[in-house]
């Protein structure tokens, strides 16, 4: 009895380097995405709508690979895919700098995108291979706390080395960002070979059989329950699109150049409230997380819009980080709970593609508002589409609520 009770281990070393490997990968990303629109705009005198377009195109590219990567893992190995991705980013970070035109930038970013794609559907699925099946929530909170850090401290460190050594700099800094992921997982041994041992497949089969024949979600085929979450994340991204796109350019138009430092306190807040956020959603639900981390963020945006000193900034940046904070992983965790463990992969899938989904609409649709506008209007249209998320996941608790009454009244 004593070894079935026995707790396996989370941290090992493949699941330390896969979660750091996870880092790094954001980390370049959110360097580069949140300096475009200042290069851009600046050194390729792009319209907002192109700015706008250097994100959105790198995210539409993203989600297609996805698509793709789950019918090229059935051809090759999930080890030679990810070198390959990896390879692909390196490549079109270093060459970001070349190009004279926005044309030529956005060819490249959508090469960026294929090879970002690749990378970011494989990483999760090992690591979701990995984890104890008993600890599975727990293990993705602390992998998906990588993507949150690198969402907030990548930023910062793109705008600081693009200011202070210029953007061709960044984008050598950044290829080497991923590079150092290739000797990372070979000398830790992270990945695993390509035929992997049953025990832990077999385990994993039995699981997903007993939580079919229970009804706790479909074994196979796609799993509609999570589309609500999913809709809730994209509109959650689309807040976090306009600071990655405008609010450099926000900066210097009301005059705040530390305006990097927004995303110094909002990763503070991010490892403060994570943990907290957690335990709150194990016992109490996703409603006592969501609907009061909702009002931060708009509470958030509509700050960020009247900012004209550094303190106005920094309160906006602590309460974004505290809803967004704990939002992402609470949508992760619910995501992964609606699903049976063989769909592990599927959710992490439509998790990060409703995130990239919601950068390339929120992009093209706030630089459409800002032209039409202000950035200040913006940032205050974000506070609405929060607002819609509250309505929104108002009103489907409303219905599951009424669906389980009728459930119950037929029996």
């Amino acid at each position: 009895m004593q070894s079935n009770t026995k707790r396996e281990p989370l941290w090992t070393g493949s699941f330390i380097s896969l979660t750091v490997s996870s880092f790094l990968l954001f980390l370049n990303l959110h360097m580069l995405l949140s300096s475009f629109s200042s290069y851009v705009k600046n050194e390729l005198s792009a319209t907002d709508l192109q700015v706008s377009l250097v994100t959105s195109v790198f995210a539409a590219s993203a989600i297609a690979t996805r698509f793709m990567a789950a019918v090229l893992l059935k051809r090759m190995s999930s080890n030679r895919l990810l070198f390959i991705g990896l390879i692909i980013s390196a490549a079109a970070t270093a060459l970001s700098s070349l190009p004279g035109s926005v044309e030529g930038l956005l060819i490249i970013r959508v090469g960026y995108g294929i090879g970002f794609g690749i990378a970011s559907t494989i990483l999760p699925t090992l690591v979701s291979q990995m984890i104890p099946l008993r600890r599975m929530g727990e293990g993705i909170g602390y992998f998906g706390l990588s993507t949150s850090m690198a969402m907030s401290v990548g930023p910062m460190i793109g705008l600081n080395v693009m200011g202070e050594f210029g953007f061709g700099t960044l984008t050598l800094a950044g290829s080497a960002v991923v590079l150092m992921m290739l000797p990372l997982l070979l000398l830790t041994r992270a990945l695993p070979p390509s035929s992997r041992s049953s025990a832990r497949d077999k385990a994993r089969a039995d699981a997903a059989m007993e939580q079919k024949q229970e009804g706790d979600g479909e074994a196979r085929g796609f799993n509609r329950k999570l589309l609500f979450p999913a809709l809730l994340n994209v509109i959650l991204a689309i807040t976090y699109s306009g600071l990655l796109s405008f609010i450099a350019l926000y900066g210097e138009i009301v005059h705040l150049p530390q305006v990097g430092l927004f995303f110094l306190f909002n990763a503070i807040t991010i490892i403060v409230i994570r943990p907290i956020s957690g335990r709150i959603f194990d016992s109490r639900g996703h409603a006592a997380v969501l609907i009061p981390a909702a009002a931060m963020v708009v509470a958030s945006m509509l700050v960020l819009s009247f900012a004209t000193t550094l303190g106005m900034l920094i309160v906006s940046a602590l309460l974004y980080g505290l809803g967004f904070g704990a939002i992402q992983p609470t949508i992760q965790a619910w995501m992964i709970r609606r699903s049976s463990p063989e769909q592990y992969g599927a959710a992490n899938s439509m998790f990060y593609n409703s995130t990239d989904f919601g950068v390339a609409i929120g992009a093209v649709l706030l630089g459409a508002i800002a032209s039409a506008t202000d950035y200040a209007v913006m940032y205050r249209y974000s506070a609405g589409f929060m607002g819609l998320f509250i309505i929104i996941y108002l009103l489907g608790m409303l219905v599951s609520a009424a669906r389980q009454a009728r459930s119950q009244k037929e029996y």
